[in-house]
């Protein structure tokens, strides 16, 4: 009987890790909150569901989306006032949904702004008190999650996304003041994906995970050539301090095994000047 995978949240993120499980040969689900994105789902392959999630309610077409033997969840909070408690109480509406209709897995897209940046290292369970709203806000949504005991879930907490049409050569181009020496953490779109699949197909949960590429080059090194590659002005840089975090993967690279695509950002770069890549 095959596996049936709702992903919460086809985005730009959540649609290629639906494209991918296709091929795997999963039966796939994913909502969206746009017209012009369900239309976009259903050309995919994707069983296109419209759903909108808000503290207090829950907007959607049809329910048998949440029919599924594990549900993705790939929503990220929005950058609103109170945010600290409006993601969680959205989280809270869809676990309403998990218990009625006894999803057994839940896999949740985290974000490693969860970390508070101490100028160092950082692991699974270094958590800190986050630096921003959205890093509070996640935190919270992953430990309602995990404090569940009717359903297994597996947090992955991505660093900042790279890949496909998100070009990293228009995140600082031009800036000025830029801190020279921050190490960067960062993690292709193809990884997430990969990493993501992983977990579901090797049935590893009651988990978290870091994932970002394990070398971290310094905002300098990284952004100077992502703005040649892609014929942007080069941010200008000081020796400022500011504080940082270095993510950690190894827990991941030795529970899955899993061997990075891309184990630098820097390799992504290459790959975009081998192409000639222009934006």
């Amino acid at each position: 009987m095959r596996t049936t995978i709702s992903i919460l949240g086809c985005g730009w993120l959540g649609t290629a890790l639906g494209k991918n499980l296709l091929q795997k040969g999963y039966i796939v689900k994913g909502s969206t909150g746009t017209n012009d994105r369900y239309n976009e789902l259903e050309f995919t392959g994707i069983q296109p569901f419209f759903i909108r999630i808000e503290p207090d309610s829950i907007e959607i077409d049809y329910f048998s989306f949440f029919n599924t033997d594990v549900l993705v969840i790939s929503i990220p909070p929005k950058r609103v006032e109170n945010i600290i408690d409006i993601f969680p109480g959205q989280i809270k509406k869809v676990i309403e949904l998990i218990r009625q209709m006894k999803i057994p897995k839940v896999l949740f897209v985290s974000s490693t702004s969860v970390y508070e940046p101490t100028n160092k290292e950082v692991r699974e369970g270094d958590e800190g008190k986050p630096e921003k709203p959205s890093g509070r806000a996640i935190l919270q949504a992953e430990k309602i999650l995990l404090n569940e005991t009717g359903f297994q879930t597996t947090v992955v907490r991505f660093g900042g996304l790279i890949g496909a049409n998100r070009n990293p050569g228009r995140f600082l181009a031009g800036k000025k003041n830029v801190p020279a020496g921050t190490p960067v953490n960062l993690i292709h779109r193809d990884d997430c994906v990969e990493i993501l699949s992983q977990i579901i197909e090797k049935n590893i949960w009651g988990e978290v995970f870091n994932a970002c590429s394990p070398v971290h080059p310094t905002k300098k090194e990284f952004y100077s050539k992502a703005a040649e590659v892609s014929d942007l002005p080069t941010p200008e840089f000081d020796d400022i301090h500011e504080k940082y975090k270095i993510i950690n993967s190894d827990k991941l690279v030795q529970r899955l095994g899993y061997r990075f695509k891309y184990s630098s950002p820097v390799d992504y770069l290459k790959e975009l000047q081998a192409w000639d890549y222009r934006i």
